[in-house]
């Protein structure tokens, strides 16, 4: 069963004070409609003294007349007899001891941060001495829009002796004059979110309770440093790398050219935790369940995307962007949360699956799950649950374009986010596959995961949550089916080897690329991997006429040679044949290139060509094939991406031949250089350059550059730039950030996407600089 509900939108209670205020109560006058009105509703509430007391003196004055006299603050006596809150400081410095301790440091926010099953410290001043003998105090947290004691999102907390550590619970571990130091623990479940907090005062002369201060309350985070909480992580390096890393690598490309991009995730950025849990609430979601991961994950992957709930950004493949900006132009995350948070949830345009990958991870980061963005290169998009890729052409070999609905991407990011997993059986825990990306409906909304990858690896595709599209990602068989005569398919070709190449994460602490596959899936061809393909096919919708691939003795392969084909020259492969039997063979091929979407749809086929080989015994026949640039080069999509697709049939055996081959044309670097050194608050300037490497010129080229604590996104128009010629220009900016910063640039233009830079630069603090 699903356990993430939509609902109509809501907002905390407690968010951002837009409303204009009510007009204060007559002073010297309490009333108790008032009263509640302010405990509940924060647009009825004093906002502009810290401390407001309301008072209840015990006595009960509901049926009394209006004009009788109630008491009042103002009373000499009561002022010293009454407990009430004068000031919280909730020590929340960046450099303090409770955001340190809480390795909420980074953030760029000035409200106290905290992470859940630690305990974090307070001074509260008093009106008077606190005496625990006749005076009680209690803290008071709320989040949410109804905050319930039985639902854990309204939080009583009274006073104990001794902290016992496994709870809600507050202890004065010192007191000086009218103050007191707080130490207050929160369970490791408890509820992630913004908390509204007050403090109740109470004796036998009255009640006072603090008005609350939007400047008190309080992020609850999840905590990967605590072994209690489902986020737990052991290693501290992966803690650095998955939780406090505010950039990273993100892949693209195929299997046999893999591309990589910077991305800033911008986790700590000012704004963004506010933006991520606005992203929370317009999921419309009980903040009851937000304490629970799973929960938090499928709700942010359906968020992050726009078709059934307005979420963060609009998916386009299309190739026009006019309405909003190119999917390639982004280059980190921090841009988009803001427009989203700052337009009320007014999705931004556009983005595509990187894009929401850097997403996830963002979101994750800030608010405490271990994430990662993954690659998965040659990956299938099963539409029917069969767990295979389908491929369907009719008696002449010709695909049947309205059957042939799957289809294989040459790249597919998601995200890979770490937590147990208590509703599956002992062992599905740690990494999950969270994919934000809009393609196939879960339980009725655009959200995939978390799927175990312990369940993917073994084919348990019964396991929550969508863990049969996963597996078909990643390990799917591609089976050719033909039209017979009567209408009926009948299996005539099956790839093994296909789907699910180069599974790829940036490396932990350093920028290498990881290879992951075999947490997806055991070696190819090998006896569990196969065991684990067909446990996962009995589950799906073709189980009973999934067959075993028939045997053969001559195969066809397509390679690259290097690095690959390179942007403005000709594209040359290798189509390789392979004769293992002892006979002569002769096969006709056929082959096809198209230019393709990189999901795997198909834009325009723009050649084809027939040709007859003949093979000796044993022989590898290697046929050239080319494909000039003049025949491209109107023609590519923003990701450059083509693919070959080769059949054909052995005249006497009539064994039948099938691949595809996915391939794209490389892109040349922007070359960042930094000038001069690198000083907090100093201006430096650094030379982009780039060397156009296509025979034609670039129009209306755009540059765009960004770097966390060096400078904000910018965009330079710089115009056209010749064919084959090579420009620089240099910017200037002024470091806010000392230590090892990543400036990132990219360009873009209609003739060239995908072209992009990093540079590291290493900036210093000021030699006078006040020792913080």
């Amino acid at each position: 069963m699903r356990t993430v509900g939509r609902f109509p939108s809501v907002t905390l209670g407690f968010g951002d004070d837009t409303e204009k205020e009510k007009d204060p109560p007559k002073e010297n006058t309490v009333k108790k409609q008032n009263a509640w009105l302010r405990k509940f509703c924060p647009c009825c509430r004093h906002a502009d003294d810290e401390i407001t007391d309301t008072e209840i003196t015990g006595v009960d004055d509901g049926d009394k007349d209006e004009g009788e006299k109630k008491p009042v603050t103002g009373d000499k006596e009561l002022e010293e007899l009454l407990l009430k809150v004068k000031s919280i400081d909730l020590m929340k410095s960046k450099s303090g001891e409770n955001r340190t301790e809480h390795h909420t440091h980074p953030y760029n926010s000035d409200h106290l941060i905290i992470r859940r099953g630690q305990s974090f410290q307070m001074w509260i001043t008093l009106s008077r001495p606190f005496n625990p003998s006749s005076d009680e105090i209690h803290l008071d947290f709320k989040t949410g829009p109804l905050p319930a004691v039985a639902k854990g999102t309204h939080i009583i907390i009274p006073l104990v002796k001794t902290l016992e550590g496994n709870g809600w619970e507050a202890a004065v571990v010192k007191q000086e004059d009218k103050k007191i130091k707080l130490v207050v623990n929160s369970p490791p479940t408890a509820v992630i979110g913004r908390y509204q907090l007050t403090v109740e005062t109470n004796n036998n002369h009255g009640r006072s309770i603090s008005t609350p201060d939007p400047a008190n309350d309080i992020y609850m985070l999840f905590n990967p440093w605590c072994a209690d909480d489902t986020v737990f992580m052991d290693s501290e390096d992966e803690r650095q790398e998955y939780i406090l890393n505010d950039t990273g690598r993100i892949y693209y490309g195929t299997k046999d050219q893999i591309g990589a991009r910077t991305w800033n995730y911008g986790q700590f950025d000012d704004g963004i935790l506010a933006a991520c849990l606005f992203v929370m609430e317009k999921s419309g979601t009980a903040p009851s369940g937000w304490g629970d991961p799973v929960n938090v994950a499928r709700i942010f992957s359906g968020m992050v995307n726009s078709p059934d709930d307005h979420g963060v950004l609009e998916g386009n493949w299309s190739g026009d962007y006019s309405n909003g900006t190119s999917p390639t132009v982004w280059s980190g995350s921090v841009e988009i949360l803001k427009e989203y948070h700052k337009k009320s949830g007014t999705p931004v345009k556009y983005g595509q699956c990187w894009v929401f990958a850097g997403l996830v991870t963002t979101v994750s980061r800030c608010l405490g799950i271990p994430c990662r963005p993954v690659t998965n290169f040659s990956s299938a998009h099963d539409t029917d649950v069969s767990l295979t890729t389908d491929v369907y052409l009719d008696e002449n070999l010709e695909p049947i374009d309205h059957l042939n609905m799957d289809s294989i991407w040459n790249f597919h990011v998601w995200n890979d986010c770490w937590m147990a997993r208590p509703d599956l059986p002992s062992g599905n825990g740690g990494w999950q596959a969270v994919d934000a990306t809009p393609q196939e409906t879960s339980q009725g909304t655009y959200c995939c995961g978390p799927t175990s990858l312990a369940a993917v690896l073994y084919g348990q595709v019964f396991f929550k949550y969508d863990t049969p599209f996963v597996f078909a990602e990643v390990n799917s068989d591609k089976i050719y089916w033909q039209k017979k005569a009567d209408g009926t398919f009948s299996q005539i070709y099956s790839e093994k080897n296909v789907v699910g190449h180069s599974i790829s994460t940036k490396a932990v602490g350093s920028d290498e690329r990881s290879d992951i596959t075999h947490l997806y899936k055991h070696l190819e061809g090998s006896e569990a991997e196969r065991i684990a393909v067909e446990t996962a096919c009995s589950y799906g919708s073709k189980a009973k006429t999934y067959s075993p691939p028939t045997a053969q003795d001559v195969s066809l392969e397509v390679t690259v040679d290097g690095e690959g084909p390179i942007m403005g020259n000709d594209a040359e492969l290798k189509i390789t044949l392979r004769n293992s039997s002892s006979e002569q063979r002769s096969v006709t091929l056929q082959s096809q290139v198209s230019v393709m979407y990189y999901t795997g749809v198909n834009k325009a086929t723009i050649r084809t060509d027939t040709t007859d080989v003949e093979i000796l015994p044993n022989e590898d026949k290697i046929l050239e094939w080319a494909l000039d640039y003049k025949t491209y080069k109107d023609k590519l999509t923003d990701q450059a991406a083509l693919m070959l697709i080769v059949t054909g049939r052995v005249k006497v055996t009539r064994q039948i031949l099938a691949t595809q081959f996915s391939f794209r044309l490389r892109t040349p670097d922007l070359i960042i250089k930094p000038i001069g050194k690198a000083v907090v608050g100093q201006k430096m300037s650094v030379e982009i350059s780039f060397t156009n490497p296509l025979p034609q010129v670039l129009t209306a080229v755009i540059f765009s550059v960004e770097g966390l604590g060096l400078l904000n996104a910018r965009k330079i128009n710089y115009g056209d730039i010749g064919s084959h010629a090579s420009v620089s220009l240099t910017e200037q900016f002024v470091p806010t950030l000392s230590g090892t910063r990543k400036l990132l640039a990219s360009l873009h233009c209609k003739q060239l996407t995908q072209v992009h830079g990093v540079s590291d630069i290493v900036v210093e603090e000021k030699s006078n600089a006040p020792v913080q």
